[in-house]
């Protein structure tokens, strides 16, 4: 049987019928794929806070980033009655010597020139553009500087404790982890009382990465194996605990653990094409201290290698971190370096 003819009349109301159809398809999909990515987000929200080391909501009786304890910081920094310090024999019970010999030990860089920086689509704009730079010799430390090796300082120099020494003394367990809680400033007292000083950035980035233009110390894929990071652990890890995770000159943990102040102040690099007010300290608070106009005279200083906290990606080789000179923080840590006399130089 044959079907009747439809009108054109019909045949347009049946075409905006189906057109209407699709369209209630489409957005239905759409709006369910939303709410799937809103589940999967929510979901890796409970699961950090899962790995975090204390609830968020009691974030405020805690140490948790720079930013958030700088007042207290300073408090500390500035407290008139000195907090009791450990003895040279305490000092020296805090490790074997063995280990005392090998938190020591100093690995030598060749001079040459590396690759430095990214040209990498995915990267922050300040770690970039990729370009080459030329070292003389230098010596680095092999591990950040430990707990114990700051310990030394302290009770030489009489040096004001970090701030989560409670009564003055490292917290039970972390003799070996690197020392945290010290600003650019601490650390620079640190390296010259060790007759040292803070590596550049330069030095360190190379230190890390060789001159083959590695994304990470041990080669260009993430492994989550050879470092602490993203709250995988929930706290700072001894610094020889990742030995897979050594650079190609054998110096150990420059990924993950704690991020490490070096000497420079935050600077475009050349060619550059970033804005310079993104390399412009900011003011957080213009109570802070002095005001705002004291505080805008300040620069960043740069940071290394990532944390325990951070984002994997922060842990790559170029990655540049940075902060105020006088902040401080559980993830922040630091190691030093030397020239290599010309005479001495391999």
């Amino acid at each position: 049987m044959k079907r009747p003819e439809l009108s054109p009349r019909e045949r347009k109301r049946r075409k905006q019928l189906l057109t209407a159809t699709l369209i209630t398809c489409i957005a239905a999909a759409m709006i369910g794929g939303s709410l799937h990515v809103m589940d999967l987000g929510i979901l890796r929200l409970h699961e950090m806070r899962a790995k975090a080391s204390y609830d968020p909501a009691d974030m405020q009786q805690h140490i948790r980033a720079a930013g958030e304890e700088i007042y207290v910081q300073e408090k500390h920094e500035e407290a008139a009655n000195p907090l009791p310090i450990y003895t040279p024999e305490e000092v020296k019970a805090l490790l074997t010597p063995a280990q005392w010999k090998e938190v020591g030990s100093m690995v030598e860089i060749p001079a040459g020139v590396f690759t430095m920086g990214t040209n990498s689509p995915q990267a922050n704009d300040e770690n970039k553009p990729e370009h080459q730079v030329r070292l003389h010799a230098y010596r680095i430390d092999k591990y950040p500087v430990t707990q114990a090796q700051y310990a030394q300082f302290v009770a030489e120099k009489r040096y004001r404790p970090p701030l989560n020494w409670e009564g003055g003394k490292i917290p039970p367990g972390l003799n070996m982890h690197p020392v945290t809680m010290v600003s650019w400033y601490n650390a620079q007292d640190y390296c010259a009382w060790a007759g040292k000083r803070l590596p550049s950035e330069a030095e360190w980035e190379k230190a890390a990465r060789g001159t083959d233009a590695r994304r990470w110390p041990w080669g260009n894929g993430m492994k989550p194996e050879n470092l602490n990071t993203y709250y995988q652990v929930g706290h700072t890890t001894p610094v020889d605990h990742y030995p897979a995770g050594a650079s190609p000159y054998g110096v150990i943990d420059m990924a993950g653990n704690v991020q490490e102040w070096v000497a420079d102040v935050l600077a475009p690099y050349p060619g550059s094409s970033v804005p310079g007010t993104v390399f412009e300290a900011k003011v957080v608070d213009p109570h802070y201290k002095k005001g705002a106009a004291e505080l805008e005279k300040e620069q960043y200083r740069v940071m290394r290698g990532g944390s325990w906290k951070g984002d994997p990606f922060s842990t790559t080789t170029y990655h540049r971190n940075y902060s105020l000179p006088n902040y401080a923080s559980d993830f922040f840590g630091f190691r030093c370096a030397e020239d290599v006399p010309a005479g001495k130089r391999k």
